[in-house]
């Protein structure tokens, strides 16, 4: 092969060089970024898990919103709760003026400081839920409860117009003797609502009902014991 023939390849194959290593280089570089194109679209970075986690029955988000629902149970119980303990108000309330014992007169005392904001927190939950609070049956003791005399624990009207008349150490028996039963009717109530209800802020009212209702019936049964 004469020399002119060798410098003219070499200048070919050169020129050839220059030509295919931008291409194979913009080749490699093209097939780089469609590869990580497509690892996003192939698993979820911190928006796609988001994305998920809205829709994940599972999640967290979805868990708090649960416990915000509400059922059928939390209903009644918030409109059986309420009559229930304004009942139990009227009771206490008739204590300061009748009561012979300071301790019987104490207890009524704290058992309106802690009944009277649990209706007015169920009557939120009612108005918030659309539905109906129970009205008021009277605005003095002794009135009609006939209309919720089917709850466990309710006092009659008779009942209440006893009690209203009594005084000294005959109202303090009538009173913890009719308080008692109320109590338990109201244990009752809320253990249904612990057992049957979705709303997690009734069912820790009604956690705290039963236990404080609990204490209490065992402090008046041991004052009725005394008398």
């Amino acid at each position: 092969m004469t020399r002119m023939t060798r410098r003219t390849r070499t200048s070919r194959i050169s020129r050839i060089s220059r030509v295919t290593v931008p291409v194979v280089v913009t080749a490699v570089a093209a097939v780089a970024l469609a590869a990580c194109g497509g690892g996003d679209a192939g698993h979820e970075g911190p928006h796609g898990a988001a994305s998920a986690s809205a829709t994940d029955p599972g999640s967290p988000a979805d868990k708090g919103a649960g416990e915000r629902a509400h059922n059928a149970q939390d209903v009644a119980f918030a409109q059986g709760m309420i009559p229930h303990h304004r009942q139990a108000l009227e009771m206490a309330r008739l204590a300061p003026g009748r009561s012979a014992s300071a301790r019987v007169a104490d207890l009524a005392a704290r058992i309106e400081k802690a009944q009277d904001p649990e209706i007015t927190t169920m009557t939120g939950w009612l108005k918030a839920w659309g539905e109906k609070v129970p009205e008021p049956t009277a605005s003095m003791p002794g009135m009609d409860h006939s209309a919720h005399s089917g709850m466990p624990g309710m006092m009659g009207a008779q009942d209440m117009a006893k009690l209203e008349k009594a005084s000294g150490r005959a109202f303090d028996t009538m009173f913890l003797t009719m308080m008692v039963e109320h109590h338990e009717g109201a244990v009752e109530m809320a253990g249904t609502e612990q057992a049957e209800g979705r709303y997690a802020p009734a069912k820790a009212l009604a956690g705290d009902v039963v236990t404080a209702q609990r204490a209490e019936i065992t402090e008046m049964k041991r004052l009725l014991g005394s008398d």
